[in-house]
């Protein structure tokens, strides 16, 4: 029994390296901030905007990036407990008739904003850069404990490889502790 719970002690403690090796891997980066009672998450996807997906963009298919975040608390040598979570959606769809891109974002299932747009670089932007979206209360931590944000990013359409070379998406996750 004591090897048992040395073996997965073992394993639980090189979780977190493991994340972010991937993190740095494939250029996903997630960046928790608590101030003003919220913790507000900045998370960048440098290698989501490929040439598929700018071709699919550009046919006029309706393209979604989807990043469910999830707050954890992190408890040593025990699974980590999930204390929130929240879905986020950048969507873009192009219309060749007018050359505009119109670009909507959701936060769990609400409309948080929507614009039209003709520069390709924008949609880049709104696409794989989501910067200080307040998620979560802090009212739900405990001070002085550790936590950390876990992002994990997928893609519609997808076929396969077609968006991204990880058929079921990417993450990377950041902690921090929180100080009261």
């Amino acid at each position: 029994m004591t090897v048992v719970f040395a073996v997965l002690s073992l394993l639980a403690s090189r979780t977190p390296a493991v994340a972010q090796t991937a993190q740095a891997a494939t250029g996903f980066r997630v960046v928790p901030i608590v101030r003003d009672d919220r913790v507000y998450v900045t998370f960048v996807l440098a290698d989501g905007f490929t040439e598929d997906v700018r071709a699919a963009i550009q046919s006029g298919l309706k393209t979604t990036f989807t990043y469910d975040v999830e707050l954890r608390l992190d408890v040593p040598g025990w699974v980590d407990r999930t204390i929130g979570t929240s879905t986020v959606t950048a969507n873009v769809e192009y219309n060749n008739l007018l050359r505009r891109y119109t670009l909507t974002r959701t936060v769990d299932g609400r409309q948080d904003e929507q614009e039209q747009v003709d520069s390709e670089a924008k949609v880049r932007q709104w696409m794989t850069n989501l910067k200080d979206l307040p998620l979560f209360k802090t009212s739900i931590l405990e001070p002085n404990r550790e936590y950390y944000v876990r992002v994990r990013a997928t893609a519609r359409p997808s076929n396969g490889s077609l968006l991204w070379p990880f058929g079921s998406g990417t993450s990377a996750m950041a902690k921090f502790t929180f100080i009261k």
